[in-house]
């Protein structure tokens, strides 16, 4: 007899009924493609009310409550209340809208609690590195780049300025720590730069005095002269420029930095280019736009998202860095228990690089699924066209916003954003302020459309970010129609 017979029973967190768990993941497939394919026919969006959040507090539970139940909650008090971003009226911030596929790679990568980035034998990093190589074929960069998929532009563009700070520093960081700096280093990026360029540089030790925002021109892109000036005043000054940061795409207005004039000045003076290509960087596969991305493979790092412009669901984002020992260097570290290089086994030839070596994570999930999946099913070329669809969407609504007395462009379109506002006579630019902030509530609340509310020179305008592969030009239409109805009926 075991010694153990006087034990409690052990335990697992498997289901003890496997039949109807089948079921009830079944329903949930079934009640999640519903939802999805009937999106259209629900409000973009619908206030959480305060029992909802009344129903998110108090303690853990103590014990089992059934499977169906917990469903049915979710069902009940979560699924409603979602910010809306596959809805095809979403357009606010810039977010992606999801695909049918991902949502299978989700479940399957789950299934198998699935882990890359270490581990080199494993599958799932021939699939990253894989759609790695699709990014770097699809954008023109280096296909001897290195490159790593990540939560999204936040972590992309910390990662990408983390290698500009290892390779332009002049000493090294990584032991000596940024208290060592013989002399104070200096970054570039402009007014219109995303607020994730000021937290990477904070948490790498620069400091937010460190960047300098440089102004922009007319279509609030850098000022190449201003900022040359600036380099040349911080060297006069004693200080150590190492990196411009432009943008493909800022989330303002859309607008796109002049890459090949930043490339040529970094080139000149010996600076690391990095570009926060967030959604404006996947232009470059768009039939008829791609030239307005040009110079991005130029780019020392190049940070982008593929939960954007690509469509995917939240969070996967992509940072290549073109000398990809640089980008080795500034991350790798290889306790004896993690071990690796030498093959599997006591197999040679079959390891890979650890993908963990290019980033802050360990731990990484199978983010890479989701794009792999997704992109075999559907084809860059039909990417492509649905890239090339959504700029040509913010043109009709930009002509729509010309064509209607009551609105107005804040300036012309440079990409997929359209920024514009409800006018009236006689109003000053505080109560104009004030109009526009109400009728996106207004839009958001009545569940008639999502945009956002962005200020440009200092005026509030409609933000209407398209990155959406559901949006059809009449919900533009719908959009206008909206935003003239609701700011006539405003006091």
């Amino acid at each position: 007899m075991s010694e153990q017979s006087d034990s409690p029973p052990e335990e697992t967190l498997d289901p003890a009924d496997w039949a109807a768990t089948r079921a009830l993941g079944h329903r949930i497939v079934d009640d999640a493609l519903a939802y999805v394919e009937t999106l259209r026919e629900r409000p973009v969006w619908q206030h959480a009310p305060q029992e909802i959040k009344a129903h998110f507090a108090g303690p853990p539970p103590l014990d089992p409550t059934p499977a169906e139940q917990v469903y049915r909650e979710y069902v009940d008090y979560i699924l409603p209340h979602q910010l809306g971003c596959n809805h095809p009226r979403f357009w606010g911030w810039v977010a992606g809208s999801g695909t049918v596929m991902a949502i299978f790679a989700e479940l399957l990568a789950a299934a198998s609690d699935a882990v890359s980035g270490s581990f080199s034998y494993c599958s799932n990093n021939y699939v990253e590195l894989q759609v790695l190589d699709w990014c770097k074929d699809l954008l023109g960069y280096p296909a001897s780049a290195s490159g790593l998929l990540t939560s999204g532009g936040s972590a992309s563009n910390l990662i990408g300025l983390a290698v500009a700070r290892h390779a332009k520093a002049g000493f090294d960081v990584r032991s000596q720590g940024m208290q060592s700096a013989p002399r104070p280093l200096t970054l570039y990026c402009s007014e219109e730069a995303h607020s994730s360029i000021q937290k990477a540089v904070e948490l790498l030790g620069f400091g937010s005095e460190s960047l300098r925002r440089v102004p922009t021109n007319a279509a609030l892109q850098i000022d190449v002269g201003a900022l040359q000036a600036q380099i040349a005043t911080d060297r006069a000054q004693g200080q150590l420029p190492i990196c411009v940061i432009g943008v493909a795409g800022t989330t303002n207005t859309g607008a796109i930095d002049d890459l090949p004039a930043l490339a040529d000045l970094c080139a000149q003076e010996g600076l690391w280019l990095h570009v926060d290509g967030a959604f404006g960087a996947w232009a470059a596969i768009a039939p008829q736009s791609k030239h307005l991305v040009a110079g991005l493979e130029r780019a020392d790092s190049l940070a982008f998202d593929l939960h954007k412009w690509m469509y995917l669901p939240y969070p996967i984002g992509c940072i290549l860095v073109a000398n990809a020992e640089a980008h080795r260097q500034a991350f790798s570290l290889s306790p004896t228990y993690l071990a690796h290089g030498e093959g599997q086994h006591g197999l040679t030839g079959v390891d890979v690089p650890w993908l963990s070596d290019y980033g802050l994570e360990l731990s990484r999930g199978f983010a890479a699924l989701k794009a792999w999946m997704t992109i075999k099913e559907h084809g860059s070329a039909k990417y492509g066209r649905l890239i090339q669809q959504n700029i040509d969407q913010a043109h009709y609504l930009a002509h729509l916003v010309e064509n209607a007395a009551e609105l107005e462009l804040a300036l012309p379109v440079s990409l997929n954003v359209v920024c514009f506002r409800y006018t009236r006579p006689g109003c000053d630019a505080v109560t104009l302020d004030r109009l526009n902030k109400q009728i996106e509530i207004e839009l958001q609340e009545r569940g008639i459309a999502a945009p956002s509310v962005v200020s440009i020179r200092g005026n509030k305008y409609l933000h209407v970010a398209i990155t959406n592969h559901r949006s059809r030009r009449e919900d533009f239409d719908i959009l206008v129609q909206g935003v003239i109805r609701i700011g006539k009926a405003l006091d």
